[in-house]
This record gives C-alpha cells, sequence and structure tokens, in this order.
C-alpha cells in the first residue's frame, strides 16, 4: 500500500501573499495594531477550452499553449504586531480588538504599562519592543495532516518578527466546522497534535495556552531549515506517486 502524502497538489507550487492594509487612520489604536493577512495560494496550470486543471509536468511541455497560470487560496492566516512603545495602552488595544488577543494581552502585559510584565521580561532577550501574535492558522482539509501549516507559519513568522521581543500563539482548532471532533477525547488528540507542531518550532507553553517563542531562538532557525527539507520531501513523493 502506497505512504505517500495524500495531498490534491504538489506542495512546492503553495505561494505566501502577506498584505497589510493601512487605512491611513492616524489613530492610537492603529499606531499600536497592525494586522497583517496571508493568503496561501496554491498555483496551478489551467486547460483552456475547458480541459480542466493541469498539474505541474502534466504537459507534454513546460509551455504550453493551451495552458494559463492560476492562483487559487487553500488557507488562510491573521497575524498581529503590537507596537507597545507607540499608541495606545497595548494591553487595553488589544482588548478592544479581539477576545482572543485579550486573553493573550492578560498573560503577557501589564494592564497599567501595556508593557511585558517582569515576568516575561525574564524569559525573553532584547532583541526589540514589539509582540508578534499568530492569531489564526487556517488551511483547506484536503492540505491538512501533513505538516504544512508549520512549514509555512514559519516562513511568515521570519518576514514578520524583524523588531520583536516575543511571538505568542495559542494553538488549538479554529476550523468548528468538522464533524469528527464528536468526542472529548479526539478534541483533546488534535489539539494536542496541533500544539506538537507549534512546539517544533520552539514555542512553548508559558501560561493558561499562550506559548511564547523568542525570535533569538536558534531552535527556529534550525527548524526552518527542517521544515524546508520536509517540504522537498513532501513534494518529491508527491512527483512520485504522479508518476
Amino acid at each position: 500500500m502506497s505512504t505517500r502524502p495524500q495531498l490534491p497538489g504538489d506542495p512546492s507550487d503553495l505561494r505566501l501573499r502577506i498584505s497589510y492594509d493601512d487605512e491611513l487612520f492616524d489613530t492610537p489604536q492603529a499606531d499600536t495594531l497592525e494586522r497583517w493577512s496571508v493568503s496561501v495560494l496554491h498555483r496551478r496550470r489551467v486547460h483552456d477550452a475547458g480541459q480542466g486543471p493541469a498539474f505541474a509536468g502534466s504537459c507534454v511541455t513546460a509551455d504550453c499553449s493551451s495552458c494559463t497560470v492560476e492562483d487559487s487560496a487553500v488557507g488562510s492566516m491573521t497575524f498581529y504586531r503590537v507596537h507597545l512603545d507607540r499608541g495606545r495602552n497595548a494591553y487595553w488595544a488589544m482588548e478592544e480588538e479581539s477576545e482572543e488577543l485579550y486573553e493573550t494581552a492578560q498573560v503577557l502585559l501589564d494592564p497599567e504599562t501595556g508593557w511585558f510584565t517582569s515576568e516575561v521580561s525574564e524569559l525573553l532577550d532584547y532583541v526589540g519592543s514589539a509582540l508578534l501574535v499568530m492569531d489564526r492558522v487556517t488551511l483547506d482539509p484536503a492540505w491538512r495532516g501533513q505538516g504544512l501549516a508549520a512549514v509555512l507559519g514559519c516562513e511568515v513568522i521570519h518576514r514578520l518578527m524583524a523588531g520583536c521581543r516575543a511571538v505568542a500563539c495559542s494553538p488549538g482548532v479554529t476550523d468548528l466546522s468538522s464533524q469528527r471532533l464528536t468526542s472529548r477525547s479526539e478534541w483533546d488528540r488534535v489539539n494536542a497534535k496541533i500544539a506538537q507542531g507549534w512546539e517544533s518550532l520552539g514555542f512553548r507553553l508559558y501560561q493558561d495556552n499562550v506559548y511564547l517563542l523568542s525570535p533569538a531562538s536558534q531552535e527556529l532557525e534550525e527548524q526552518r531549515g527542517v521544515l524546508r527539507g520536509r517540504l522537498a520531501e513532501l513534494a518529491a513523493s508527491w512527483r512520485t506517486g504522479r508518476s
């Protein structure tokens, strides 16, 4: 029996589109919170004349004149860069933005100052002043189960963590549409697997399901190489399965 990944396409054709919409509001709230949206896209070639999608390598020639290239969305992520040194008190800015951000603020920040608590500060190297929060990571069901969320999340963290002293996340199920999570044991198993994926990047549980990662962590840099290798292995396995 084949053990190749059951993915709907070549994972090496995944792309990330990272964007920040500046609404030009000169307000303390906008200066404190930056919401970064990430689209996870899969690039594929599509035959003209209604012949359907063509995966990489399925055409006789790479420049097949009957094909056009399109990017289809297969997932999304949301990150927040929280600037503790400008705008309004970051603790209360996070409280107003969402319940999830408020829960993170309650664990990490001092409500009086909006800065990291003394306990959190002692754990972190001073490599910046901002906080990067990985708020939500979602992949379409067909792309799950192969560790791709960690691969893609790691790349986004590397691009957004400049100037940040800490990266935080609260791992758990965000897609509540799954019908299989009907028992407590299955719910716990899936949540534990998600947490394990982020722990592989160097995230460590701090308190109340809030995990912390230092941008200065050597483990993060090492794991980036490991995960890129994992992506290459998945792509090679997928192509072998199609040959």
